[in-house]
Formats: structure tokens, C-alpha cells, sequence
């Protein structure tokens, strides 16, 4: 059974997971856990890039609106705006791209706060999209992850675990944190591989919104830089439009679209956590599942597990 051997994937990967496939012009389906409830990470960015999109080409904003952004404002994030040293004067599209090429999560939470988050929900809800999670901004997550675990926020827990007394107290206050209540399915941002699949097939058929905000979600989304993932699965010849997310140590994703040389197109969404708390998730596993997946449905059809 295709689901037995996608599950099998995952183990070997030292992870356990699930995956939605849709063929995006037939009927084609595979689901294995789809409709199980999984933190997003950094996935979920897709949303407020469709929100994004779709404000710009019905004009309730500007793309190219100016702000400027301070390292005062940064959110948690290694790249991008996140570890600039001096104020960043920018387009409301280049965050967009910025959020969604190299994962900025100060990018995102300034467009999250310009947006807004109960648009987007909406936006989702009207869609059919109804199991995704979305709290509000990067940060506040972080925050709340952190203070469960007795921090007053995300600043203060990082100064722990600079300050450790050795490399494994440090660790030790981030293994907390991954076993935290912030840190579950429902309570940080959350989806399912189905909902994610759905929406990126949504998106690739011009039915997501306007057709103009979908191309130009395609587009910035085919220049993801980020490519350890699903795109491993496949040759030069394939072509893969995606957004990972990662948890260090908790949560290893990605969603998008995979194109192939006669033209078929699958929207795919692979989640993943560690059969271990704390041990990375190989992430080649995503890029061996979703190929799987696709040669099973390339060759059989629908197929639907729960």
C-alpha cells in the first residue's frame, strides 16, 4: 500500500509525518495523515503572501508603498531584516519576496501587522481552507513559547541560553521549549497538509483569488532560495515552486507546486516531526515522500488514507 511505504519514508528519515498530493489539473489525490492538525512553521508564510497579493490587485494597498523597517522592530530570524544594524527603507512587495525567498520572519510580521491577520483568515475561511491556526505575528509566538516555559519573553530566554554555563544547559532551555504548550499544534500556527496542498493547488488554477495575485504568488514563489526539500526529490527537468518551514529539532516542512516535462502539475505538502524530540529530521525524506507520492499518482490515481 502506497501509504504503508510513505510512512515507511518517513521512519527511515527518523521522522513521522503527513502528506497531501493533489493532481492540479485532475483529479488525482493522495492523502496519508492529510487532515491531521501540524505545526506550519515558516509554511504558513504562503498565506499572508496570498493575502498580500490579492490586497494589491483589488487596491486596498500599494505594492510599491515604502517603509522603513529598524532593528528595533526585527523579529527572531537569522536572515534579512532580521539582522540588519540600521534602519531599511523598502517596498510592501519586496518584503513579500523577502518573506517568502529567504524566510524573513521581520518581513512577515510587518506584513502581517499591514494586512492583518483576520484578513487573511477570512480570506482562508471563504476559500473552504478552515484547518489553519494563525495566531498573529512571528514574535508573539516566540513570546508566548518562552514564557510558558518561565522566560518574560523570547529576548530573555535567548540571554539564557547565550549566558549557559555550557552548551548543554543551553540546549536543555531549548528542549523546553520544543516541549512547551506554545510550541503544539493549535497553539502556534498550525495547518493541515491537506488545507496546504489545497490552497497552493488553489493558487496555481487562478482560484485562490484575482488571477493577477496568484501569478505573482507563483512567481515570488519560484524564486525560493531555500531548496533542501522537496525539490531533492526530483531532476533539473522537474520544475518545484515552494516555502519550507523549519522548528530546529521540532518541525522539518515544505509545500508548493512540482511541475513535470509533459506538463502534469501536483500540489504537494510535506510535514514532518522527529520520531526523536530534539533530533533533526533528515530533510531529504520530504523531497524521497513527495516523490513517492507523485510516481504513485503519475502512474494509479487517487488514493486517500487517514
Amino acid at each position: 500500500m502506497i501509504e504503508e511505504t510513505i510512512v515507511e519514508v518517513f521512519a527511515a528519515g527518523g521522522c513521522r509525518g503527513s502528506l497531501s498530493a493533489l493532481e492540479i489539473d485532475g483529479p488525482g489525490r493522495l492523502s496519508v495523515a492529510g487532515g491531521e492538525l501540524a505545526v506550519a512553521a515558516s509554511t504558513f508564510k504562503v498565506t499572508i503572501g496570498l493575502e498580500f497579493f490579492c490586497q494589491a490587485a483589488e487596491g486596498t494597498l500599494d505594492p510599491t508603498e515604502r517603509v522603513v523597517v529598524s532593528p528595533a522592530e526585527a523579529s527572531l530570524g537569522g536572515q534579512g531584516l532580521c539582522i540588519t544594524e540600521d534602519p531599511v527603507e523598502i517596498s510592501l512587495r519586496d518584503l513579500a519576496r523577502s518573506m517568502l525567498t529567504i524566510s524573513d520572519n521581520t518581513a512577515t510580521d510587518v506584513l502581517i501587522r499591514r494586512v492583518g491577520i483576520e484578513r487573511v483568515r477570512a480570506r482562508l475561511d471563504k476559500l473552504g481552507f478552515t484547518g489553519f491556526h494563525l495566531p498573529g505575528t512571528i514574535q508573539d509566538e516566540f513570546d508566548t513559547a518562552a514564557r510558558d516555559i518561565g522566560f518574560t519573553g523570547w529576548g530573555a530566554m535567548a540571554d539564557a541560553m547565550r549566558d549557559a554555563a555550557s552548551p548543554e544547559e543551553g540546549d536543555a532551555i531549548w528542549q523546553r521549549v520544543l516541549a512547551s504548550p506554545g510550541m503544539r499544534p493549535g497553539r502556534i500556527g498550525s495547518g493541515t497538509a491537506d488545507d496546504l496542498a489545497g490552497l497552493i493547488r488553489a493558487v496555481w488554477r487562478d482560484e485562490a483569488g484575482p488571477a493577477e495575485a496568484c501569478a505573482n504568488l507563483r512567481r515570488v514563489m519560484g524564486q525560493q532560495r531555500l531548496t533542501r526539500k522537496i525539490a531533492t526529490g526530483f531532476g533539473p527537468e522537474v520544475t518545484v515552486a515552494s516555502k519550507s518551514g523549519t522548528v530546529p529539532g521540532g518541525v522539518s516542512n515544505d509545500v508548493g507546486a512540482v511541475t513535470f516535462p509533459d506538463g502534469r502539475r501536483f500540489a504537494v505538502a510535506v510535514l514532518t516531526r522527529p520520531l526523536t524530540p530534539g533530533t533533526p529530521t533528515r530533510e531529504g525524506v520530504l523531497g524521497t515522500a513527495a516523490r513517492v507520492a507523485l510516481e504513485h499518482l503519475r502512474v494509479n490515481g487517487s488514493h486517500h488514507c487517514e
